[in-house]
């Protein structure tokens, strides 16, 4: 038998909760004349907390509010908020049922919200079943103020699930099910594949005591969010990254206004030191935004370190397999309306190399840009080899006198034909290079010592 995928709705696939979208709508097409009492406070400690007691007491007091209206008399207000809630599903939420549906499960979503009130929005986002509350009516089709079968909440919603399993021949073994809420527990257990979604504090408990993945449909899929309060462990990382924390180094950062706060955007940058680590933190934290970069894929085996790269939103890059995976994660959370950076240049450039005016990149960026039409957004890092050049194996953080200047000045969205990857690739390094101060475009001969700091170890490699 075949597995399923169920989705709960509230806080699940969406940030917060349905109620004051449909409430909102129900009220603008006159179908309930006031608020209930507290509805507002409810609708926030909902959002805030997750499912509680009184909350699901008000969900089944709105049956009275639909006792005695026609049931069809809800179909507008029900299309019109399923336009708006569906703009706040979490777009890795829509990747994930599209994946299930690729593999052959059914998505069903499972929802304590009413069946007449939620099929349009379950409909427009491709579900193949809904199990949702029903409301009894009476033969003349008005509401009789009842429930027919199962109240689809806790226990009420497996059962609703079972009997769903046994109707469609599904094996819940070997099924999926994700939700945000302790309540929904007895289903969590049923399934072979259980995920606690943006948990409230009692299921994320529960869910690291049995070792359940907890997931957020807002970043990309493996990113880390702190249990609870929902930060990004990315957005501590940055804090910890502070430029007050490097008194070795004078930052000068520029153009942060020209990373939009909405959307998909390529950050794009060159190359210089391992120092740029702490100079593009500056950007992101300033910009307000999290980022996913693309790292080596040596970044991501050391143990322990790997892993908190991943869980703070790297995506890991094997150039020896061609680096199609990468691409498509960053593709993917392009597609999320994330914010990915990488470096075209790939690595620090050695030698000689390191001195050429005339940058040179890998077609990544531009593929990304030609698929997603993200704005690339460039920026010139200047002076992080000063503090940490390539030849040392830590960057001189002592030197608080006369502490050398990081710039990172970060310009205009890049102007792409998409045409050809090669040609939009020197555009994107073209305007990355015009970003950099004056004497980083005069060539001239670099010295033995200049040669040697942009070797490991300071080795030349004709000189071993």
């Amino acid at each position: 038998m075949p597995g399923a995928a169920f989705f709960d709705l509230d806080r699940t696939l969406l940030q917060g909760g349905s109620g004051p979208h449909l409430s909102a709508a129900m009220t603008e097409f006159g179908l309930v004349p006031r608020k209930l009492p507290g509805q507002d406070f409810l609708f926030r400690a909902f959002d805030i907390l997750g499912e509680n007691l009184p909350s699901i007491f008000l969900a089944r007091q709105a049956t009275l509010v639909a006792r005695g209206k026609d049931q069809r008399s809800f179909d507008e207000a029900a299309a019109s908020a399923a336009e708006v809630i569906a703009e706040l599903v979490h777009p890795f939420a829509l990747t994930l049922i599209e994946q299930h549906r690729a593999e052959g499960r059914p998505v069903v979503m499972a929802t304590t919200t009413p069946e007449h009130l939620i099929r349009p929005l379950a409909d427009r986002l491709g579900f193949d079943h809904v199990l949702a509350t029903r409301y009894g009516t009476k033969e003349d089709g008005r509401f009789d103020g009842s429930i027919r079968g199962p109240f689809v909440w806790s226990t009420g919603k497996l059962a609703a699930v079972k009997h769903f399993a046994a109707a469609h021949d599904i094996d819940l073994k070997d099924s999926f099910a994700y939700s945000d809420s302790i309540f929904d527990l007895p289903l969590l257990e049923a399934v072979g594949s259980p995920a606690a979604v943006n948990p409230d504090p009692r299921l994320t408990m529960y869910a690291v005591a049995r070792r359940w993945p907890i997931v957020h449909f807002d970043v990309s899929p493996g990113v880390l969010k702190i249990p609870v309060v929902g930060v990004e462990l990315q957005r501590i990382a940055l804090e910890a990254l502070r430029s007050t924390f490097f008194p070795a180094a004078r930052f000068d950062i520029q153009g942060i206004e020209n990373i939009p706060r909405h959307g998909p955007v390529i950050l794009v940058g060159n190359h210089r030191s391992y120092f740029d680590l702490v100079a593009f933190a500056q950007v992101i934290r300033q910009s307000g935004r999290s980022v996913r970069f693309l790292g080596k894929k040596e970044l991501f085996d050391v143990p322990l370190a790997g892993a908190f790269f991943s869980a703070a939103g790297g995506i890991r890059v094997d150039r020896a397999e061609g680096g199609a995976e990468s691409y498509d994660m960053a593709a993917l959370a392009l597609e999320g309306g994330e914010m990915v950076a990488l470096l075209p240049e790939g690595t620090i450039p050695r030698g000689e190399a390191f001195f050429d005016p005339e940058l040179k990149g890998k077609t990544g960026a531009a593929r990304l840009a030609a698929v997603s039409r993200a704005p690339v957004i460039p920026m010139g890092v200047w002076g992080t080899e000063k503090v940490w050049p390539r030849s040392s194996t830590l960057p001189n953080l002592t030197n608080l006198s006369n502490p050398p200047q990081v710039s990172v000045h970060i310009g205009e969205p890049v102007e792409l034909k998409y045409r050809s990857p090669v040609a939009d690739t020197k555009r994107i390094m073209s305007a990355i290079s015009d970003l950099l101060p004056p004497e980083s475009r005069e060539r001239h001969t670099p010295t033995a010592e200049e040669l040697r700091s942009t070797y490991p170890g300071g080795r030349v490699p004709d000189e071993a």
